[in-house]
């Protein structure tokens, strides 16, 4: 059976430019009061941009939460009320410079439920182009090309450690042989 928690108190303990920290005071299953720490976030998108070679398009920036580079899908967040399939085109161009023909939605996750109100959309991107990368001012983005197999052997391997490329990618290889 499913308790639905009934929230007593809200409080927006900070209020920031990416996200939002809210502390809830709820009356549990128990009959007892306690209080949820929680994050906001727009949320984002995550994209497998496949090559007619098909490379899957990969990069590696700096993150300061973790003080090292990641190797990660091209991604990015979501402007307030923007539509998620947009978001999808601009991400892919601003950071790799590729545009693609088709953008296809594979489906949306939640990375933390616990703590975090942020949903990521994932798209497989197909016949892609080459332009111009223009990554945002405060970003440095590295570009590399994987096979499938090889970004397999990397998460095998413990190499390759962002949660929304190794879902993204695995939602991908289940798209992709579905599709044969």
């Amino acid at each position: 059976m499913t308790f639905e928690e009934k929230t007593l108190s809200r409080e927006v303990v900070y209020e920031g430019r990416i996200l939002n920290l809210i502390k809830e005071e709820v009356m549990t299953v128990s009959g007892q009061p306690a209080i949820r720490e929680m994050i906001e976030h727009n949320g984002g998108v995550g994209l497998v941009a496949i090559t007619s070679d098909n490379k899957i398009i990969m990069v590696k920036q700096f993150r300061k939460a973790l003080e090292r580079d990641m190797l990660e899908i091209p991604a990015g967040k979501l402007e307030k009320g923007e539509d998620p399939l947009e978001a999808a085109a601009r991400e892919l161009e601003e950071e790799t410079g590729y545009k693609a023909e088709n953008i296809e939605f594979m489906t949306r996750y939640y990375p933390s439920v616990g703590y975090i109100r942020e949903c990521l959309y994932l798209y497989l991107c197909t016949g892609l182009s080459k332009g111009e990368a223009h990554p945002d001012d405060d970003e440095a983005i590295d570009t590399y090309m994987y096979t499938m197999e090889e970004l397999e052997k990397l998460i095998a391997e413990g190499n390759l450690q962002d949660g929304k490329s190794m879902a993204a990618l695995y939602a991908a290889k289940l798209r992709l042989c579905s599709a044969k």
